[in-house]
């Protein structure tokens, strides 16, 4: 004898209904916790990015502005000043992120391993990252004395090498700039790849030695294309960080001498609180996050069509 049971339509949609309460509850919590960062972020960040953009088309006065237009912006584009610290701003991005990714993939691979020692290299490495950035370059302003008894020239000097102006000098003070961007920079992408080399396949290695491949081909052949995906975040994130470059600019140089390291950020900053040029200081923002954009979008498409 077979019995057919029948379920109320209540008895199916109170347990659809409860998980639906479930999920309400658990979002409305998830976005509480969320509400002061969001309320932090949108005071500080996103509504003076709004303000920004809006000023960026004005001539910026204390009682009332003017609009102009794209004019802050054909400025930006055709003022000599602005295009140099463009360009310094290039340089020193391109050459940050290409020393800090080959310095960075070779210290990771001379303190890869499991040795129990290796902690205290890798975190005595690390200490650059995490210490403040003025305090950094005020250091290095200290190194960079240009006298024959600064620390920089004295070890220099060890080997043979003529004292040098550092950042003194027109020709240099961009390069030591950039020494310095990529000694700090170093250590972050040391610690990516490291993560990334925990991945790496190690019966690779064991079988490219056995068919006697060299060190140098297995690390061109497995170790760099496994890292692929590496490379391609920390290229971005590098150059982000090297178009964006401020404090050590304003601490080393302030742009100088007679403009020669001058960047974007360093002469917007110049512009809106120091000549009071808020319009066009706010163009060159823009400007900078546009670029900043454009060069993150670019990276993603690359990295997608290399992965297919």
């Amino acid at each position: 004898m077979t019995t057919t049971l029948t379920q109320a339509p209540g008895h199916t949609a109170a347990p659809h209904r409860r998980a639906r309460r479930a999920w309400w509850q658990g979002s409305l919590v998830a976005w509480l916790f969320l509400a002061p960062a969001l309320l932090l972020f949108l005071y500080f960040k996103f509504i003076p990015m709004v303000l920004g953009l809006w000023k960026s088309f004005h001539e910026v006065h204390y009682i009332s502005d003017t609009w102009v237009g794209l004019d802050n912006y054909k400025t930006i584009l055709t003022d000599s000043e602005f295009a140099s610290a463009i360009g310094h701003s290039v340089v020193l991005a391109l050459g940050t992120t290409l020393g800090s990714l080959v310095l960075g993939l070779g210290f990771a691979l001379l303190i890869e391993g499991p040795a129990r020692y290796l902690w205290f290299v890798r975190t005595a490495a690390f200490l650059p990252v995490v210490t403040t950035m003025a305090a950094v370059a005020e250091v290095w302003r200290i190194m960079f004395h240009p006298a024959d008894s600064g620390m920089l020239n004295t070890i220099i000097g060890w080997v043979g090498i003529d004292p040098q102006p550092w950042l003194a000098s027109e020709h240099s003070s961009l390069w030591s700039i950039m020494l310095m961007s990529i000694w700090r920079g170093t250590p972050y992408d040391m610690m990516i790849f490291l993560a990334g080399l925990v991945g790496v396949d190690r019966t690779l290695y064991e079988a490219a030695a056995v068919d006697g491949a060299s060190t140098w081909r297995r690390l061109r052949h497995i170790t760099v294309p496994a890292l692929r995906s590496v490379f391609w975040i920390l290229f971005t994130l590098a150059a982000i960080r090297g178009l964006r470059v401020f404090v050590e600019v304003y601490v080393l140089t302030n742009g100088g001498p007679n403009g020669s390291s001058e960047v974007l950020m360093t002469l917007v900053y110049k512009l809106g609180f120091q000549s009071n040029d808020l319009g066009v200081a706010s163009a060159g923002g823009i400007v900078l996050f546009l670029a900043t954009l454009v060069l993150t979008v670019v990276a993603q498409v690359l990295r997608r069509r290399q992965a297919e």
